[in-house]
């Protein structure tokens, strides 16, 4: 098989010393679990001298890219007080079939030391999921981190057109709901679904279904706090008076808006997108890319509703998926240039006072090529753009947003970090064995090479794709967003300095941009 558009990611931390409704789709373990869920280019981390490796990861698009991380561990934050802002990942319990408890264990320790609160366990209709649903409550118990869990049903998996069929979701809910780990919002057990909107679990409308027979049934200290993702007008949220607690807006962590068609009615625009970056190009997308109008739109319907509803916003840093017909039928990109995971993080801190929780989409999920966790588990046939593709090094920048969210204030970066990414081939490239093709909307992505910066006092980056093609930069302390172009044959090399002293030499030494992508 071959891919298009992998990504490649380097990341290195050196210490200071020196819209429009849309639905994606998830798949969990096989072919057993359909969700909404966008693609992602690959991402690849390579580690610099003096980090710990990282591995590659693809992003949106038949990009196949890869990334680096040469940083050290975030530190780890305490459990969030009732009151507290959460920041929660989307967890695919279907790709966790090979999963032990020390699996799940150290999954929850690095979530936990990179800013992480919970993860959302997204559970379809596979019969072994419950197992690793347990597994996974153990292993938060095991941990000692106060680490939280809650269920989100994945709707486009289980069944829900005959009234039995609510109890499956409701065993789930009673089981876990005095358990030490299990996050109760309001003091009511949180739950959430990933659709859910056409339900009706045999009764006479889908409001009427989800009150009598989920919301209703469970009482005392199985009351839930039901904070769903309906893929409904933000408007008919009042339908729902009495059933929800508020909702969780998935489609808002990427600018979904944003097509071919959207960038071909902008006269020139799609033509220039194609030959780099250029500030007209920049601006317009780092402004569609940067807007909360999404998020503004359901805050304004929740609070029409009354009663305090919880608005759950998403962040992610890359959508790209690459299946074909005969499997997933499912070939496209949601346009993640323009450092989108940074940029939605930044927009998300500034309206943060009507923003109760952040979920990550996603920690694992590969087939959309938006995890920032490790790759293991079971991969529902997306080894192609994801086997060595490591996205860990967005965690750096996880750890450093989520502290930001939740304290309502930017800190000094404790040690200086750089976290470049690329694809790995041009977006116009073509695969003449592939029998998927091009992803849809792989025009509206430029080939450049990302890069944040996290320093602790001003230094001068300088970004190299080529011996003769770099740039500098010189940035102050705190977050940069930079970026260079990239032509064929290119590398990723990147150095911060500061007083005459280089505190961070990243080069990707096994990345080279090529023109046409290769068998895999």
């Amino acid at each position: 098989m071959l891919v298009h558009f992998p990504l490649i990611f380097l990341s290195f931390v050196a210490l200071s010393l020196a819209s429009p409704l849309g639905i994606g789709r998830h798949i969990n373990h096989f072919n057993h679990q359909f969700s909404h869920k966008p693609a992602v280019h690959p991402v690849l981390a390579v580690n610099s001298s003096a980090a710990p490796p990282s591995s590659t990861t693809p992003t949106s698009s038949s990009f196949t890219a890869t990334m680096t991380t040469t940083s050290q561990a975030p530190s780890s934050t305490s459990p969030p007080s009732v009151s507290s802002k959460y920041v929660v990942a989307h967890f695919m319990v279907g790709n966790s079939y090979p999963y032990t408890v020390d699996n799940w264990l150290a999954d929850i320790l690095l979530a936990h030391s990179s800013g992480i609160d919970g993860f959302a366990l997204n559970v379809g209709s596979d019969s072994w999921q419950p197992s690793q649903v347990a597994n996974a409550y153990q292993a938060a118990l095991q941990s000692g981190t106060g680490f939280k869990l809650f269920m989100s049903f994945d709707m486009t998996s289980l069944p829900c057109t005959t009234a039995s069929d609510a109890a499956t979701l409701r065993t789930y809910i009673t089981t876990y709901a005095a358990h030490p780990n299990q996050l109760l919002y309001n003091g009511r057990v949180m739950a959430s679904t990933f659709s859910g909107e056409t339900c009706t679990f045999g009764q006479g409308s889908v409001a009427s279904g989800w009150s009598t027979q989920f919301v209703q049934q469970l009482t005392g200290s199985s009351a839930v706090h039901f904070v769903p993702s309906f893929f409904v007008d933000p408007s008919q949220f009042n339908t729902y008076n009495g059933v929800i607690n508020g909702m969780f807006n998935w489609n808002s962590g990427w600018p979904i808006q944003v097509t071919t068609s959207f960038v071909s009615s902008i006269p020139g625009l799609l033509g220039d997108i194609s030959s780099g970056l250029s500030s007209t190009v920049s601006s317009l997308l780092s402004s569609v890319i940067g807007s909360t109008s999404p998020d503004e739109t359901y805050i304004s319907s929740l609070s029409a509703m009354g009663g305090g509803q919880t608005y759950m916003a998403a962040v992610s840093p890359w959508f790209f998926t690459h299946y074909g017909p005969s499997t997933y039928n499912k070939n496209w990109i949601y346009l993640s240039d323009d450092h989108l995971y940074a940029t939605r993080w930044e927009s998300l801190i500034k309206i943060r006072d009507q923003v109760d929780i952040v979920q990550i989409i996603s920690w694992n999920d590969y087939g959309e090529s938006h995890y920032i966790g490790p790759i293991e588990g079971a991969q529902p046939m997306s080894q192609a753009w994801v086997d060595g593709n490591d996205h860990t090094g967005w965690l750096n920048l996880t750890s450093y947003y989520a502290s930001a969210f939740k304290t309502g204030s930017y800190s000094t970066p404790a040690k200086d970090q750089l976290i470049m990414w690329s694809r790995p081939h041009p977006a116009s490239a073509s695969a003449s064995s592939d029998s998927v093709g091009r992803p849809t909307n792989y025009q509206i992505t430029s080939d450049n090479v990302w890069a944040v910066v996290l320093a602790t006092s001003p230094a001068t980056v300088v970004l190299s794709t080529s011996s003769s093609q770099s740039q500098t930069f010189n940035v102050p302390a705190g977050v940069s967003k930079l970026a260079v172009p990239i032509q064929a044959g290119g590398t990723m090399h990147g150095t911060l300095t500061r007083g005459g002293q280089t505190v961070i030499d990243l080069q990707a030494t096994d990345f080279t941009f090529e023109a046409s992508p290769s068998d895999i």
